[in-house]
């Protein structure tokens, strides 16, 4: 667990050094007056907490200086840092427990976001506690998508239902079902096509694959995560929405937060949009996807 951490923090780095500069600049303040409020908004929304949120907390930090009396730049800091904890928490935060078989996981996103390699990244995860995984490769769309997939399950023991590329998605799916249901699979991962979130007919046929998983099993999909690309900022926020409007998600996996001085914008993510961020990714390696820990993000964070 140590060592995680330890990987978390550094992939982590660049945002708690652009947090870091601003907030001790801050602290060298004596007073907290007018100039000490905007510094501190300009801070957090170059960190990626969004206008909103960020308008939200300095405003309750306001109410609470003036309650506790707070004169002391530093003392303003410590209750932001309390509070901002306060942020990161939700009560459908932990990962769904796979207790029905199969337990069907519907994972979608924009292109280039890390859906298929965070599929194969959870794929390894569930494998090493010896769980039987089936990969679908829903992406029927993007040259050498399923061949992709298919690596990663051959790495990781996984199997594999695929169909030939420009095939339907609905029928890979209902054939993966199938398979997966004859076979008592433990844990079934759905890869689908990228697809911008404004783009109206694709929506509708990630529609129409959440049928197809809930007539083929009872209480599918038992999760349906978002896979956002943390380098993309607020827009990250405009496809939360759009794809939760759609198809009703369960929570968000954020990537690539090692690349990323912004990684703020989980609590802009947890407060705009009412989603758990589940899953963070800060790295290369199978282990740097891991289950998202608030307490854990705001140690690393400061």
């Amino acid at each position: 667990m140590q060592q995680w951490f330890a990987s978390f923090r550094d992939g982590l780095g660049k945002t708690r050094e652009n947090l870091a500069g601003h907030l001790n600049a801050l602290l060298g303040r004596q007073l907290v007056d007018d100039q000490f409020w905007e510094q501190l908004e300009e801070t957090l929304i170059g960190a990626d907490f969004g206008v909103t949120t960020t308008q939200k907390i300095v405003a309750d930090l306001k109410v609470a200086a003036q309650q506790q009396n707070l004169k002391r730049a530093q003392d303003v800091i410590r209750v932001f840092k309390t509070d901002v904890a306060e942020y990161v928490k939700h009560p459908r935060i932990a990962p769904v427990d796979v207790t029905s078989k199969p337990h069907v996981v519907l994972v979608v996103g924009v292109n280039g976001s890390g859906k298929t390699t965070t599929i194969g990244k959870l794929a390894a995860q569930e494998r090493a506690k010896k769980r039987s995984v089936m990969l679908i490769a829903g992406d029927t769309f993007r040259a050498a998508a399923a061949d992709q997939l298919a690596i990663w399950a051959q790495r990781t023991g996984a199997e594999i239902v695929r169909h030939k590329e420009g095939a339907d998605p609905a029928a890979v799916v209902f054939d993966g079902l199938a398979a997966a249901n004859a076979r008592g699979t433990d844990v079934v991962f759905i890869d689908t096509a990228g697809r911008l979130q404004t783009k109206h007919n694709l929506m509708e046929e990630l529609k129409k694959i959440r049928r197809i998983v809930a007539r083929e099993v009872p209480g599918a999909p038992h999760e349906t995560l978002l896979v956002l690309d943390a380098t993309t900022g607020q827009n990250a926020l405009s496809q939360a929405r759009l794809f939760h409007e759609a198809i009703e998600l369960s929570g968000i996996a954020l990537t690539k937060l090692d690349g990323t001085a912004k990684g703020g914008i989980i609590i802009a993510i947890m407060d705009q949009v009412d989603l758990p961020v589940k899953y963070v990714g800060f790295g290369e390696q199978v282990d740097h996807l891991r289950p998202f820990d608030p307490r854990g993000y705001v140690d690393a964070l400061f």
